[in-house]
């Protein structure tokens, strides 16, 4: 490493990651709705003044993983200057899906005339128009799916662009939430801001230029030693989503297939043989694809690897163009984010069980189970609008059993806690509980899923994207499978099953019932001891 210091690495290593947890705190701390600041439905990064990636706070994979192409389109489209502020959320130019409001900043210090390094902050905003409340439909095109907005600079120079502010809130059902969370965000990049100038202050820009090329090399180095010690060889795998969330009666499942190479350190994952991209909302974009990529390569990674670009070199990533992983303009994409990016990680730790089957998990519940409703509060007279995404078990693994009623994968949300919804909300939580029995049975069984039962106290229009309800959380090793998830409606005392996508309106008194999917079992029962 010629000069550098490991230790100095290290410290660095640290200080960076610091700056983005420090931003997150910020974001979360500021945020007006419960979705950021009680569920934590956010992420905070930081990029070299190439646009790389650096380093990232313990927040949501599917937001970080992504993130770089947002930072890329920003950077391309606008050329930050000092004082700007770029906000995105246009899926087909850097962004995931439309709820995930990017916002990107340059760090200047001094009389430079390049940035030192770009900010990152994204969050997922409870609602950004569209045809359903809380911008999740069950879309046909991405024009039903809200605001789209392109690489635009929301700050000039350190100004504010009223007009562009303007033309977002009035297209939302809360401009004042959103207006707040915004706020929020560019408070966030304010704040590492101040710490990446001090920063260069105190270390100096070329020494602190000069470690953050290290970081990403080590990344690099550590990889390749992780994927040298792969048994070379082609490892196949496919896994299904249980439908694209048209409203066509017969809806047939997605599939999902890959084949990763592995030879002398490096990974080529071809997602060739993918269904083609559907007229649903699961369709995935890019960048999603690369998240579910980088996360499980940083799952293989040494915990104190730094979280940089350097992992994603020793990998080639094969996604065709107009397939679920990889959708063409103007392809719905709500749930591509949240339901196929779980679906795409699936098939990755599957296909490496075969190169690992001594370290890989079986299925976790696969899914977000996404839930959101849009009334008029019946106190206020304004509309509001909730979303959450509900946890389920994690999938057993060689190492023990998999914990229960946990966010797992791509998401690394909290739960909403009772009292924020019923503050909140004109809902009662009339049950929130572990679904006892869904776990997979093996040597080291999956967690078990989670029962979440709300009662609607006003009219409402009511949306849940979900998966898992056709095809179980698998098992390995002759585990058992997880149970498969269920969504009830209740009303007058009757049951009644809904599927895995839905869009209803629920009335006053109505209860809704979304019991989650346990992981899967890994191991055999038979060989407990």
């Amino acid at each position: 490493m010629g000069d550098l210091h490991p230790v100095q690495l290290e410290i660095y290593r640290n200080l960076l990651r610091s700056i983005a947890e420090e931003m997150g705190t910020v974001l979360r701390r500021t945020a007006y709705s419960p979705n950021i600041k009680e569920r934590r439905d956010y992420s905070c990064a930081v990029f070299d003044g190439q646009g790389l990636l650096l380093a990232m706070g313990d927040h949501m994979p599917v937001h970080l993983g992504s993130m770089p192409m947002s930072v890329r389109a920003a950077i391309g489209s606008c050329e930050p200057q000092a004082g700007d502020v770029v906000i995105l959320n246009d899926p087909f130019t850097g962004g995931t899906h439309l709820p995930d409001i990017t916002l990107v900043m340059p760090v200047f210090e001094g009389a430079d005339q390049q940035p030192l390094a770009y900010l990152a902050s994204r969050a997922h905003h409870s609602d950004v128009g569209g045809m359903s409340p809380g911008s999740m439909p069950l879309s046909r095109e991405i024009f039903q799916e809200g605001v789209r907005i392109p690489p635009l600079r929301l700050y000039r120079a350190g100004d504010l662009n009223h007009d562009i502010l303007k033309l977002f809130l009035v297209n939302v059902r809360t401009p004042v939430e959103r207006e707040g969370d915004l706020a929020a965000q560019v408070g966030s990049l304010r704040a590492g801001e101040r710490r990446m100038v001090e920063l260069c202050q105190r270390r100096g820009r070329a020494e602190l230029v000069r470690y953050m090329g290290a970081l990403q090399d080590y990344a690099e180095k550590l990889m390749r030693g992780v994927l040298g010690k792969l048994p070379p060889g082609r490892y196949q795998a496919e896994d299904f989503l249980d439908d694209d969330g048209s409203p066509e009666r017969s809806r047939p499942s997605v599939t999902l297939r890959v084949a990763i190479e592995v030879e002398k350190g490096e990974l080529k994952i071809d997602f060739t043989g993918s269904s083609p991209q559907v007229a649903g909302c699961i369709n995935a974009v890019e960048a999603i694809t690369h998240s579910a990529v980088y996360y499980v390569l940083r799952c293989l990674a040494p915990p104190d690897a730094p979280s940089s670009a350097g992992l994603m070199r020793p990998v080639q990533i094969l996604a065709p163009e107009g397939t679920v992983v990889h959708a063409r303009y103007p392809a719905a994409t709500a749930a591509g984010n949240v339901e196929t990016s779980q679906r795409i990680v699936d098939v990755l730790l599957r296909a490496l069980a075969e190169a690992l089957p001594d370290e890989i998990p079986a299925a976790s519940s696969g899914t977000m189970n996404n839930l959101s409703i849009g009334a008029v509060d019946p106190q206020t007279g304004e509309p509001i609008t909730y979303y959450e995404t509900i946890g389920g078990g994690m999938g057993g693994s060689p190492h023990g059993p998999g914990d229960s009623g946990i966010h797992t994968h791509m998401t690394n949300s909290l739960n909403s806690p009772i009292e924020a919804i019923e503050r909140y909300f004109p809902f009662r939580v009339r049950e929130y509980r572990l679904r006892f029995g869904s776990r997979g049975r093996g040597l080291n069984p999956g967690g078990e899923g989670v029962i979440r039962s709300l009662e609607t106290l006003t009219d409402c229009q009511v949306t849940l994207l979900s998966e898992r309800r056709k095809h179980a959380p698998w098992g390995l090793r002759e585990g058992r499978d997880g149970k498969k998830g269920l969504n009830l409606l209740i009303s007058k005392g009757k049951r009644k099953r809904l599927p895995g996508k839905f869009s209803i309106r629920m009335s006053r008194g109505e209860i809704l019932v979304v019991e989650t999917p346990g992981g899967g079992g890994w191991g055999s029962a038979q060989k407990s001891p």
